[in-house]
């Protein structure tokens, strides 16, 4: 066993612990997980635990079940919320065949694939995403989106009745191991946002899951549910993760930045920029994974609809943020179409891969556009060469079926049953038959 196993074991030992959570995500970012007892834990750290990843949604078929979970010490945290002496711990792990290789449909080996192919061009990846959520009550058990408050945009009590829930939301995330910067009440009512510290993508990753796990947990222990929803509300403000990025160089030097640029970014900057512009219709079914998403990404509610950049404008779907004088290493771009319904692995991933295929090919965006887009109409977005999201699901699977590099990105496997799967889903909706269809035709046809 290595010193970094050894070190991990001794501490879950010594923190009493007597169960431990072995997690890891499907191919559409639902948590899975197995529990062992502390006994079975360095075994599985030295050799990992084998499931059935044939019940798994998007991994094997049913004649290749057979894999194994190896825990990621890095991960280890203890659960907050669990009382008691038989104290309950959590790894989140890697997916690996018999044969010792890595899953080629893991989403966490496919971001550190994309996360390699950085490293091997002398850049690190580094994010921090923004998610938002809302808290709804419960109505005898009963999930309905009756929002918990009526608060809005940085409201305080007694408008925004969740000052409680975040704080133990915020408590148990830095238990967990995360840095949180700010909470504050949304736009919509009983909608909310934690942000955590920004760093390198993949623990940025890990990180989004524990958060999404934590606000599950903790909103249900106040009697509220937690969603994760784009768009529960009709008329409201929905749910974005919007993803800050940058680059790094291996010493930490941030290679975004340069002074001599009005907007202090780099040619690498607007190179990684171009190619998220260029790719965004093909990973938009990534970042925004479901019909629902569709109905956040609309005009008129600071969603993104339009491609093109910007500093100031927070309707272009890229926008930079302004940095104080001696804050330059913060030099950072801004993805605002992501949806916290995503995969975090999956999402940087793609998001990373359309990036560095700007900087490989030298890729230059059009101006920045300081103006509110929404208030374009079709002539001016042609003149100012600015084209627009999918406007559903359907849309985005297509764009996304056609993109080399999403499936380059993605590998073979991952990218057929991701799309595959999508399909199905938008399938399903479209051949469904909707309240809003009963109520518009059944007694006027």
């Amino acid at each position: 066993m290595d010193k970094e196993k050894e070190i991990v074991l001794k501490k879950a030992q010594d923190d009493g612990v007597k169960f431990v959570n072995l997690q890891f995500t499907d191919l559409f970012g639902s948590i899975k997980n197995v529990t062992i007892t502390i006994e079975q834990l360095e075994d599985s750290l030295n050799k990992g635990t084998w499931f059935d990843g044939s019940s798994i949604e998007g991994f094997a078929r049913i004649h290749e079940s057979d894999m194994y979970l190896m825990p990621d010490p890095d991960t280890y945290a203890l659960i907050p919320w669990e009382k008691g002496d038989e104290k309950l711990a959590r790894f989140i792990c890697d997916v690996y065949t018999p044969n010792g290789e890595p899953y080629s449909s893991d989403p966490r080996s496919i971001l550190k694939k994309v996360l390699k192919q950085a490293e091997e061009m002398g850049l690190v990846y580094d994010t921090g995403p923004e998610l938002e959520f809302f808290l709804f009550k419960k109505d005898n058990g009963r999930i309905s989106p009756v929002p918990h408050d009526v608060g809005g945009y940085f409201d305080f009590s007694a408008r925004d009745l969740a000052t409680e829930v975040r704080k133990d939301i915020v408590l148990a995330l830095e238990q967990m191991g995360l840095t949180v910067e700010a909470s504050h009440h949304e736009v919509a009512p009983g909608q909310h946002e934690i942000d955590f510290k920004y760093e390198k993508a993949l623990k940025c990753a890990d990180h989004a899951i524990t958060f999404k796990h934590v606000v599950k947990a903790v909103s249900a222990a106040h009697d509220l549910y937690g969603t994760f929803m784009p768009k529960p509300i009709y008329g409201e403000n929905g749910s974005g993760m919007h993803v800050h990025q940058s680059m790094k160089d291996p010493e930490g030097k941030n290679m975004f930045y340069s002074e001599d640029d009005k907007y202090g970014l780099s040619e690498k900057a607007y190179q990684f920029i171009a190619g998220q512009l260029k790719h965004a219709k093909e990973f938009s079914a990534i970042v925004a994974p479901t019909v629902n998403s569709y109905k956040r990404l609309v005009p008129g509610y600071e969603a993104p609809v339009y491609i093109c950049w910007a500093q100031v404008n927070r309707s272009a779907l890229i926008r930079i943020p302004r940095i104080s004088p001696g804050r330059e290493s913060g030099t950072r771009c801004e993805l605002r179409c992501p949806d916290p319904s995503c995969n975090p692995y999956l999402a940087f991933a793609t998001m990373l891969a359309a990036g560095l295929d700007g900087i490989k090919n030298k890729l230059t965006p059009t101006e920045a556009v300081e103006e509110n887009v929404y208030n374009f109409d079709d002539a001016k977005l042609k003149e100012k060469y600015i084209d627009t999201m999918p406007n559903s699901l359907g849309d985005a699977i297509a764009y996304l079926s056609e993109s080399s590099v999403m499936r380059e990105a993605m590998g073979e496997d991952a990218f057929t049953k991701y799309v595959s799967a999508k399909k199905k889903e938008w399938d399903s909706y479209r051949t469904a038959v909707t309240d809003w269809e009963l109520n518009k035709y059944l007694e006027v046809l």
